[in-house]
């Protein structure tokens, strides 16, 4: 999953930014609705959280975009107000769900993850896939029962992998989804992640590399 956080308030957008990687998020953050538009040309968000009253494009025009422009983009708004009519007018403007000021980081995770199952064909709460068992919200993996010990770049591989179901994932969309906007395109990153979750997840090999495709998880062919 990646998130694109747009909030001006610097304390905030930082303390959104680093829970979010902790939960094994790539994150970007945007501080204006200018920059938040362009920054959503520019990459494939799967959600944005945003805060409405931003300065320069408000809040409410960078929603209106997002629901004209990246329609499978999910929008989860933020704003301090908390009125009725706050809510009515968020919803009205194309935001999937709302979250008022001040709110519990658990609570905002797990709206996230509610929102991104809502996102095109949603994948089962817990991942099983040849003897590996992964629970994204737990932040757990099992291989045969084995608990796998992976940093947060090896379990956002591995949820994109099992989200694919034994299909193959491309190392640019590994790149794209885990990482974030400061990931160098020629790094090497991908392949050091991959080598390491696939020692970490053990013999016989299930994570494969198809030439000139990507990776993919399931038994050798």
């Amino acid at each position: 999953m990646r998130v694109l956080i747009v909030e001006d308030e610097s304390f905030m957008a930082q303390a959104l930014v680093t829970g979010l990687r902790r939960e094994a998020i790539a994150v970007d953050h945007a501080a204006d609705g200018e920059t938040a538009l362009e920054q959503l040309r520019c990459h494939d968000y799967d959600l944005v959280v945003l805060d409405r009253d931003l300065p320069g494009v408000h809040g409410d025009e960078v929603c209106r975009r997002i629901t004209e422009d990246h329609r499978s983009v999910r929008v989860l708004m933020l704003t301090a107000a908390s009125s009725l009519d706050d809510r009515v007018d968020g919803l009205r403007l194309g935001a999937d769900d709302y979250l008022p000021k001040p709110f519990d980081f658990p609570e905002l995770v797990a709206r996230l993850h509610a929102l991104h199952r809502r996102s095109g064909a949603p994948p089962p709460p817990v991942l099983d896939h040849c003897g590996i068992r992964l629970d994204p919200f737990r932040r757990e993996a099992y291989r045969d029962g084995r608990y796998l010990r992976l940093t947060r770049k090896e379990f956002a591989v591995l949820h994109l992998l099992m989200t694919a179901q034994g299909g193959v994932v491309s190392a640019e969309t590994l790149l794209e989804k885990a990482w974030d906007q400061h990931a160098d395109p020629f790094t090497q990153a991908v392949r050091v992640t991959v080598s390491t979750l696939r020692r970490k997840l053990g013999e016989p090999a299930l994570l494969h590399n198809r030439t000139g495709a990507g990776y993919y998880l399931g038994h050798s062919l």
